[in-house]
């Protein structure tokens, strides 16, 4: 009887209740994630007039989650490809949850900014993790939406952040809204007895029988025997112990750097528009009374953007979807520095958030399509980490920019420049490098032995 390649397995699995259940989680703990880093924004003018502090400490209390998000997505992403994801999503849960509601319980802003720091960490990890899972577990051709869907929800976090806090902060007090952080560590030993390891650490411990449930789920159809010997590809697997060299293994090196680049350049745009789309509008001419709208409408133009730009990536060549989104969030940044009209306006950043933060998703399942399973929490994580660059640049730059006193419209380009910049990156990317294409070759010319591996009961009774 031949071996069952489980990786091919879920690549040709269609999608049934496993598939569903990967993707609740996914999308669940992004939420709460989402939540988690965009709370900050929310309650920073209440914490300021609590503790008295100016503008520049409150500027370093909330950058310092930016530091501890790059750090752990670089580390805590990478370690998850060596203990096991479901462990690795538990600890950053954990160090979210516990940490954001600590925040609450400070009167200070160093000790706000440690707790930040920490609760950064978790924020950071779990990124990559849930990249990886879902894209690994995903069937190949609905694989850039189930990942671009679970991604959604870290903009569903951010728009609940804008729904509650107001009302919360009020009725409250600002502490009420860290409070309500913590409540997800309840959900961790659900995580832990649900969620699948990664294939590749299941073959790699030898974890068999795991590995047959696990099959058994992705294809209910396929009657797995009790004695079927599960496998992977070996070229693969051989080269998991060192998942960060691998990242610049196999002609991969020029194409990740210019991953990293576009990372870099998509959360230079997210960032830089979180922290300072309210000043300029407000510089523009329009109330600040209406800055929560203009939050609820970016975010809900991320989501509609990132879910379409799934869908697009599913049918066409993701690597082009990505590089037409940034220079779309380009163009519309442009419009916006131009455009007066109220009305007109949210249709503007409904567009924005489309093409800045829902590119920024999409990239992220770029980034996950890239990599091979083995090393794809590790390759999401440095690309998260390291574009952390560009989260940390943007504020400073672009309040070095309004400080000048420039016209308003030369704030836009010089965000709409990072646009152009990533779209070039990506458009440097060897696209013939990544998983989903080298799948889909296999998948044209499957060898003898290759149908008999995704078929054991056909292959015994041979």
């Amino acid at each position: 009887m031949q071996p069952v390649n489980v990786f091919a397995l879920a690549k040709d699995s269609r999608f049934n209740r496993f598939h569903g259940l990967i993707l609740f989680w996914c999308v669940l703990i992004l939420i709460i994630d989402g939540y988690d880093l965009a709370v900050v924004g929310a309650a920073l003018p209440a914490i300021m007039k609590d503790m008295n502090i100016e503008a520049t400490s409150a500027g370093i209390m909330a950058g310092s989650a930016l530091f501890g998000t790059m750090l752990g997505a670089i580390f805590l992403g990478t370690l998850a490809d060596r203990i096991g994801r479901p462990k690795m999503t538990a600890i950053c849960v954990a160090l979210f949850s516990l940490f954001t509601a600590g925040a609450g319980l400070t009167n200070d802003p160093i000790s706000f900014s440690i707790m930040r720091f920490i609760a950064g960490l978790g924020i950071g990890g779990v990124l990559p993790i849930c990249t990886a899972q879902m894209g690994e577990f995903s069937p190949l051709k609905l694989r850039t939406r189930l990942v671009t869907l679970v991604f959604a929800g870290y903009s569903v976090g951010g728009i609940l952040v804008a729904l509650t806090a107001k009302q919360l902060i009020e009725s409250h007090g600002w502490q009420w809204v860290f409070y309500v952080a913590g409540l997800p560590v309840i959900l961790i030993p659900f995580i832990l007895k649900s969620m699948p390891d990664s294939i590749g650490y299941m073959l790699k411990q030898g974890q068999q029988d795991a590995l047959r449930e696990v099959a058994r789920k992705l294809d209910p159809g396929n009657m797995i025997p009790d004695d079927a010997v599960m496998a992977g590809n070996p070229e693969i697997l051989d080269k998991q112990d060192s998942p960060v060299r691998n990242l610049f293994a196999d002609g991969r090196g020029f194409s990740t750097v210019m991953i990293w680049a576009a990372f870099m350049t998509g959360l230079f745009m997210v960032y830089a528009l979180n922290s300072w789309l309210t000043k300029l509008m407000a510089m523009a001419g329009f109330s600040l009374g209406s800055a929560l709208n203009f939050v609820i409408v970016f975010n809900v133009g991320a989501i509609v953007g990132a879910l379409g730009g799934g869908w697009l990536g599913d049918r066409f060549n993701i690597k082009r979807v990505l590089v037409c989104f940034y220079i779309v969030g380009a163009l519309a940044l442009v419009m916006l520095a131009y455009t007066r009209s109220p009305g007109l306006l949210y249709a503007v950043v409904f567009t924005v958030g489309a093409s800045t933060l829902g590119t920024q998703l999409l990239a992220y399942a770029y980034a996950g399509d890239f990599y091979p399973s083995t090393i794809r929490a590790t390759g999401v994580g440095f690309a998260s980490g390291v574009g952390r660059i560009g989260a940390i640049v943007a504020p400073v730059l672009i309040g070095w920019l309004i400080s000048m006193h420039l016209p308003l419209e030369q704030n836009f380009m010089a965000i709409a420049l990072a646009g152009l910049i990533g779209a070039a990156a990506v458009s440097l990317i060897n696209q013939s490098l990544a998983d989903s294409s080298q799948a889909r070759s296999t998948r044209r010319a499957p060898s003898a032995t290759d149908s008999a591996a995704l078929n054991p009961a056909t292959s015994k009774s041979t």
